[in-house]
């Protein structure tokens, strides 16, 4: 404990100067007393003039390495912070009587930090206050993006800042997010098909890669056994060896054509609160074989399906900032991997995107797209025979495949505010009527429709609205309304 005598010497250098003079200049007034303790908070770093409401001779300080107390008149004196934390003043009178005692907490300066955020931002109304050693930010902030940088201000006064600040904007974003894929598919194929008979089985395949629908060698043979499969001995052997085991052999022209088109959409939607992090999956898992421990098979699980994560910033003047990574897969069982014990796991088909980007409420913006174009010709044919002009063809198999694939991702966040009570919320199930016994047996039909329907109404009169992609040969062209 260090005690400050009190020196009156003031008094008697400034003879024009009054003794009570320096109460006019003191920032804080505290209550002496044998049952009460008053609190003073003084910033680190900075001094501080207190006055009291009794006259006292001395004082005494708990810890002077948090702060230093120097009297100056008998009812003022000057506190030093010096080091975060709080400790106890005592005062003592006349005879070293005991007048009263205070609590100092030496804090960081949140009058100028106050000062900043006043300046920086007009349209909040922050409060800064220190609670224990940490600085408390209160009031209300304008927007999320000011309460951000309000709080990254405060942390350069102090390391600890606790956040009770309220935001008026709404911070609730629906985010609206749409992928939209259509398929094309075109193929040909021309071909010779060759068809073996006889009395044991029948043997069909076309040039170069024929399989055998019964043991070959029941027909022809063990000489010819598999030769079709193989195309391995020239063809004039081969006609040969059916012919003389007696079979009958037919040539047939295989010519095929197809075109596919397949559209696909799917409309995640999910609400987050602004800064936080939601995530969204409708699909499934399916299992993965892995290697474990001792020669085990462990089973793993990869998620499919439309998936959704985003993370929202409400900005000034309506703008939402975006970090999204939507994501839709599908298990397709056309590449698949093997493994030990013939197990074999199917690929994943996936179209995702990760990205940042600012757009108002209600805006709709193309997030990616994907124009692919495939193109692959096969030709088969035997040696020689098949570069004969026009005979050639006989011997030969032709195929042409071309895929062409346009892919949109087009988002639209809204600022969501909820349903006032009583609203009723409605529900993809809301028009919609189980069929009775009748209406699904002899009607067809699982489920009916309760809305009215409306005579005169047609496809070309109805409003158009969502989305429109069409496949057109520079690309893809994408509208809204």
């Amino acid at each position: 404990m260090v005690v400050a005598p009190l020196v009156l010497l003031a008094a008697a250098l400034l003879p024009g100067l009054p003794l009570g003079a320096g109460a006019a200049q003191a920032q804080t007034v505290i209550k002496l007393g044998a049952s009460r303790t008053s609190a003073v908070t003084v910033p680190s770093g900075k001094s501080q003039d207190v006055r009291a409401d009794l006259p006292f001779v001395e004082v005494a300080i708990g810890d002077a390495e948090i702060a230093d107390v120097n009297p100056l008149t008998d009812h003022t004196l000057s506190i030093l912070g010096k080091k975060i934390g709080t400790t106890r003043v005592s005062v003592y009178g006349e005879g070293r009587k005991l007048v009263g005692v205070f609590d100092v907490e030496v804090s960081y300066d949140t009058s100028a930090l106050a000062t900043e955020l006043g300046r920086r931002f007009p349209n909040s109304r922050f409060r800064v206050s220190s609670v224990n050693g940490r600085i408390l930010l209160g009031g209300t902030a304008s927007d999320g993006i000011a309460l951000d940088e309000a709080l990254s201000i405060a942390r350069q006064f102090g390391p600890e800042v606790i956040n009770a600040v309220k935001v008026n904007a709404p911070q609730q974003v629906l985010l609206e997010v749409r992928f939209v894929e259509a398929s094309r598919s075109a193929g040909r194929e021309l071909g010779v098909q060759w068809n073996a008979w006889s009395k044991n089985g029948r043997f069909t395949g076309n040039v170069g890669n024929g399989t055998s629908q019964l043991p070959i060698s029941q027909a022809i043979g063990t000489t010819a056994a598999g030769v079709l499969g193989t195309a391995t001995p020239p063809f004039g052997f081969l006609v040969g060896s059916l012919i003389s085991n007696g079979m009958q052999i037919d040539v047939a022209l295989n010519a095929l054509e197809e075109r596919g088109l397949i559209r696909q959409l799917a409309e995640p939607n999910l609400v987050a609160l602004s800064g936080e992090t939601a995530n969204f999956l409708a699909g499934g898992e399916y299992p993965i074989p892995a290697a474990g421990t001792l020669g085990q098979i462990s089973v793993e699980y990869k998620k499919y399906g439309v998936g959704l994560a985003f993370t929202p910033t409400v900005l000034a003047g309506g703008v939402i900032n975006l970090k999204i990574e939507p994501e839709v897969s599908e298990i397709d069982p056309t590449v698949t991997v093997s493994i030990a014990n013939g197990l074999s796991v199917p690929a994943l088909t996936v179209r995702k995107a990760s990205t940042t980007l600012e757009l108002r409420d209600g805006q709709s913006f193309v997030l990616a797209g994907l124009l692919q174009n495939k193109s692959k010709t096969q030709q088969q044919q035997l040696p020689w025979l098949g570069d004969v002009p026009v005979l050639g063809t006989l011997f030969s198999s032709k195929s042409y495949q071309k895929n062409e694939s346009d892919l949109v991702i087009i988002v639209t966040p809204r600022l969501a505010r909820p349903a006032r009570p009583g609203d009723p919320i409605r529900t993809p199930l809301d028009n919609t009527l189980a069929a009775n016994d009748l209406d699904f047996f002899l009607g067809g039909k699982a489920e009916l429709d309760r809305r009215p329907a409306v005579r005169g109404e047609t496809a070309a009169l109805r409003p158009y609205t969502g989305h429109m992609l069409e496949l057109a040969p520079g690309g893809a062209n994408v509208a809204f309304q």
